[in-house]
């Protein structure tokens, strides 16, 4: 089972929604959420020293602003290893742009892109796939 879940996206419905698709199918034991990339990183980095609050999974949106997904998973790279390698990253994403998914899904980090909204059955696709 997922301990943890990090969602990132600036959009509170979206937040709410996918938020609630985690908890209602006990997809994950906790989901933290962050309206940022930065809000995102920093608490990544506050929690360097605490394996528990790495989380297992990050749903990343790319349409941001200030930080957007992009420049999240940039930055991301160049967290310590410790917490690079243990989450796993899924764009979770209202854009279908052909280069946005061609330019993200080149990413390491990245397993899989999925468009908005979040649902069980995307849950459950992922649970088979990890």
């Amino acid at each position: 089972m997922i301990n943890l879940v990090l969602l990132i996206d600036d959009n509170d419905t979206d937040n709410f929604i996918s938020r609630r698709v985690i908890e209602l199918t006990a997809f994950a034991e906790r989901v933290v959420v962050k309206s940022s990339g930065q809000q995102a990183l920093d608490y990544l980095q506050e929690n360097a020293q605490s394996p528990d609050e790495i989380p297992d999974l990050i749903f990343l949106d790319i349409n941001m602003p200030i930080m957007d997904g992009f420049m999240f998973l940039y930055e991301f790279e160049t967290l310590p290893s410790e917490i690079q390698q243990k989450p796993k990253v899924i764009i979770l994403s209202s854009s279908e742009d052909r280069r946005d998914v061609d330019k993200i899904i080149t990413n390491q980090a990245v397993i899989k892109y999925i468009t908005k909204p979040l649902t069980q059955s995307d849950l459950e696709v992922i649970s088979n796939e990890l």
